[in-house]
């Protein structure tokens, strides 16, 4: 059951409707927007459902958003939780790593996604370069992204190192997602994409999740952690932990939807599973378009207008 189905809500009222005039005919919906959704919330999702969700066993699913359409489609899907990731470098902006993407270029795709939803929380992240120099630097761009995008939480990376930081964005009134083990932003410290709390580092992951639980975070990010450990660190802390590439014990798990849905080609992680290829569906839909244009035989007559 998902994390929406547990949350308060109204009972539906019938719409009104003018004397004389018949009420409209309900469109029913498709399986897949009814399935997820029986008891569908009238507000947010909010942190603390997702903190009830850990407590009472349930698990929740988070995929990364960049537009409208791809945050509504996943709201009336089931998704509980949308990441305006800084994946974005990588899936919306054509670089290699997300180092370069800034905090300008991710407001804007963050606005869009919470302005297409109504139930899904909105979670933003602070961009490389943005949070790291102080505490004050932190608040001040998590601060940015509450006001100018509207999201509902931002994401920050590192443990120990960065609970200062965690605490000055809560302090501010901001929740705060935590992402230890592999961090993409820092991945030439760490020597490249690597498992993170392998043997002897086991001790330092853990203690870089409790550090930012105690500074408030209400949740954890675990990328790229051996499972056992993973599993140990969702035991022992009092928040969701999201796992990618983390194992099955994790409370949530994260992907980027251009990877789980097939629309990126290529080598992908190892713990990515592809749901569908989008990449041979659009384009089978983009070669018969071009086909038909070429060969005359779109648009059509009925499609003229006179």
């Amino acid at each position: 059951m998902s994390v929406s189905e547990q949350t308060e809500s109204e009972p539906a009222q019938p719409e009104p409707t003018q004397p004389g005039h018949a009420q409209p005919a309900r469109r029913e919906p498709t399986p897949t927007e009814a399935a997820p959704y029986s008891a569908t919330p009238r507000r947010r999702i909010r942190t603390l459902d997702l903190q009830r969700a850990k407590r009472e066993g349930r698990r929740w699913a988070m995929l990364t958003s960049y537009d409208q359409y791809t945050a509504a489609l996943f709201e009336r899907s089931g998704v509980e939780a949308l990441l305006v990731g800084d994946s974005a470098a990588n899936n919306v902006f054509g670089h290699d790593t997300t180092l370069p993407v800034t905090v300008d270029e991710l407001i804007p795709l963050a606005r869009a996604v919470t302005r297409a939803t109504s139930r899904a929380i909105v979670i933003a992240d602070l961009p490389f370069g943005s949070y790291e120099v102080s505490p004050e630097q932190a608040a001040t761009t998590a601060i940015r992204f509450m006001k100018e995008a509207e999201v509902h939480a931002v994401k920050l990376e590192g443990g120990t190192r960065m609970a200062d930081r965690v605490r000055a964005v809560v302090d501010a009134g901001i929740p705060v997602m935590a992402h230890v083990g592999f961090t993409p932003q820092s991945e030439h410290a760490l020597g490249g994409y690597k498992v993170q709390g392998r043997g002897d580092a086991a001790q330092q992951l853990l203690d870089d999740a409790k550090a930012v639980v105690e500074a408030g975070a209400f949740a954890v990010v675990l990328e790229m952690v051996p499972a056992e450990l993973a599993a140990r660190v969702t035991a022992e802390v009092p928040v969701p932990t999201v796992g990618i590439g983390a194992g099955a014990s994790c409370d949530a798990q994260v992907l980027v939807w251009q990877d789980m849905a097939g629309l990126r080609t290529g080598p992908v992680p190892r713990f990515v599973k592809r749901y569908a290829n989008l990449d041979q569906v659009l384009g089978d839909a983009v070669r018969a378009y071009v086909s038909d244009v070429a060969s005359g035989a779109f648009p059509e007559s009925e499609r003229d207008f006179s």
